[in-house]
C-alpha cells in the first residue's frame, strides 16, 4: 500500500456534527442550520459532500432537492446517497487484507472520480486515518465482487468490518463512514478502547441492518 506523501497522514473529520445522531443531554443554545443556506434544519436531514474541501455539509430539503435533480453542484458539491447494500458472499482473506497493510479491522474504501484512485480510511481515537490503495491491489479485491464496478464515485464506500469476528462488508453512503469515525472517537478508553467503544460498533452495525 502506497501512502500519500511520505506517510500515512491522519486527519479529524471535516464535520462530525450531526453524524452521530445520538440523543442530547442537553438543548442547543443555537438551532442546527443548512450549510449552504442557513435555513434551520431538523434533526433528520440529508449530508452533501464539498469534494474539494473533503467536508460533510448538513444540508435541507430544498438544498437536497436541488441538487438531487440537477447537475448544479458539478464536481464541487455532490449529494451522498442513501444506498445501504450488505455485500453477502463476499470476503476478503487474510493474505489480501495484509496486503491492503491496513492495521485494524474496520475500514472504508472510497474512489475518486476526478483521479480513479481508491483510497482507505479507517477510524482512530484522533479521527481518520487515509492512505492511496494500488490499483492493483483494488483491483482484487473488486474481482471478489463484480458489483463493486458499480460504487459511486467520491460519495459511496465499501465498509468492512472484520474486527474479532466480525465478517461484514457493506456499501454505504460516505457520511456513514464518518458517523463510524464519531462513533470511535467519543467512545475510545485508553490505549486498547475498551470494551464500550466495540458496543457503540455493534450498534452502529445493528443499525445498518435496519436500515437495508
Amino acid at each position: 500500500m502506497r501512502p500519500e506523501g511520505a506517510a500515512a497522514r491522519t486527519v479529524t473529520a471535516s464535520r462530525l456534527r450531526g453524524l452521530l445522531r445520538r440523543p442530547r443531554v442537553e438543548p442547543r443554545s443555537e438551532p442546527e442550520r443548512c450549510d449552504l443556506c442557513s435555513e434551520q434544519l431538523p434533526d433528520t436531514h440529508r449530508h452533501m459532500l464539498d469534494v474539494p474541501q473533503s467536508a460533510i455539509l448538513c444540508t435541507c430539503r430544498a438544498c437536497t432537492l436541488l441538487f438531487d435533480q440537477s447537475s448544479a453542484g458539478g464536481r464541487h458539491y455532490r449529494l451522498l446517497p442513501g444506498r445501504r447494500a450488505a455485500l453477502n458472499g463476499f470476503h476478503i482473506d487474510d493474505m489480501l487484507w495484509a496486503t491492503l497493510g491496513v492495521p485494524v479491522g474496520l475500514a472504508f474504501f472510497v474512489r475518486d472520480g476526478a483521479t480513479g484512485e481508491v483510497s482507505v480510511g479507517y477510524p482512530s481515537p484522533l479521527g481518520a486515518t487515509h492512505s492511496a490503495v494500488e490499483p492493483q491491489v483494488w483491483e482484487e479485491v473488486r474481482r471478489g465482487y463484480p458489483g463493486l464496478v458499480d460504487l459511486t464515485d467520491d460519495v459511496e464506500a465499501l465498509l468492512v468490518h472484520r474486527s474479532r469476528t466480525a465478517q461484514e462488508h457493506w456499501i454505504v453512503p460516505l457520511d456513514d463512514c464518518y458517523r463510524l469515525v464519531a462513533v470511535v472517537r467519543t467512545h475510545w478508553r485508553g490505549l486498547s478502547g475498551g470494551s464500550e467503544v466495540w458496543d457503540h460498533i455493534d450498534a452502529f452495525f445493528a443499525g445498518l441492518s435496519e436500515q437495508d
